[in-house]
């Protein structure tokens, strides 16, 4: 997760509205992720310059979650069935000045899970304020607003509104860019628990100190950018280390590994990361710039 990372690809809207702009007109991506589970992401996007200031896109993101079995209450199988959701809708933004940018989506999301299905219209909205100088990126983003349309059942389920903010931004000729993304605000406490050795005698302990809630509302990044062909990126995500932890916790989990390049109009990157000792997640990110390969 990263709200403030400027740059030229147009998968940075999946994260803020207003990261898309006139720099990634006429350019088309899409992406896969194996995620835990058995499941498997995948999304689309492409982007076009509107007028002088503004820039129009569209998306479609599918999530499936793999094959579950179906039971009865009772707990018999009655068969098995793959439940998933699908998102998609334009995304606009427009160049207030110079330095400031703004942008909305908005998005029809569909949830299938076995015989049960809900729509809901939700909208994301973002600020981007960015100073080339120093290579200061900042910005909010509110996600999620709006609501059902068609419930699953007779009880209404609130869309997980969000608040975000992010800061990124490298330093003179050091060549490193650093983010820090602080999520899930809406909510402050955020306790997790820790499972102690294993052992049969271990105690489970609750979390919940300042500190603790503190970093589970931050995502922290630093990515290589000495060279504008590739790049090489590292992600930290207590959250996710702590909400994946056992007492044989893997090193890596909450750390996330990416790197990629850019080659006459096409941008190719790969991230991975092994959040539980027993799963590992790979994404593969490809964009397309139609102005470089019809000229």
């Amino acid at each position: 997760m990263n709200i403030s990372l400027v740059d030229d690809d147009i998968f940075n809207a999946d994260q803020n509205p207003a990261l898309l702009g006139q720099e990634m007109s006429n350019q088309v991506g899409v992406n896969y992720m194996r995620y835990l589970g058995g499941s498997n992401f995948a999304g689309a996007r492409y982007a076009r310059s509107v007028g002088a200031h503004g820039t129009l896109g569209g998306f479609i993101h599918y999530f499936g979650y793999g094959s579950m079995k179906e039971t009865d209450e009772s707990g018999n199988i009655l068969g098995t069935f793959s439940p998933k959701d699908v998102s998609f809708g334009v995304n606009y933004s427009y160049d207030i000045t110079d330095r400031l940018r703004g942008g909305a989506a908005l998005k029809l999301v569909y949830s299938g899970y076995a015989d049960y299905t809900a729509f809901a219209l939700a909208t994301d909205l973002g600020i981007n304020y960015y100073d080339p100088e120093r290579d200061l990126s900042l910005s909010a983003v509110v996600a999620n607003l709006g609501g059902q349309i068609k419930r699953f059942t007779d009880r209404y389920d609130r869309l997980p509104i969000d608040f975000r903010l992010g800061w990124s931004q490298s330093f003179g000729t050091f060549p490193v860019r650093f983010s820090i993304t602080a999520w899930n605000l809406t909510k402050w406490s955020l306790p997790y628990y820790e499972h102690g050795d294993g052992s049969a005698n271990s105690e489970t302990v609750k979390k919940d100190s300042f500190g603790s809630n503190l970093f589970r509302h931050l995502v922290f990044g630093a990515d290589l950018i000495s060279n504008p062909n590739w790049y090489l990126g590292l992600g930290y995500n207590y959250k996710t280390r702590t909400d994946m932890g056992t007492y044989s916790r893997n090193f890596l989990s909450g750390f996330s590994l990416a790197g990629g390049l850019k080659v006459k109009g096409f941008g190719f990157g790969v991230a991975f990361a092994q959040p539980h000792t027993g799963a590992t997640t790979f994404m593969v990110n490809i964009n397309c710039d139609l102005n470089t390969l019809l000229n």
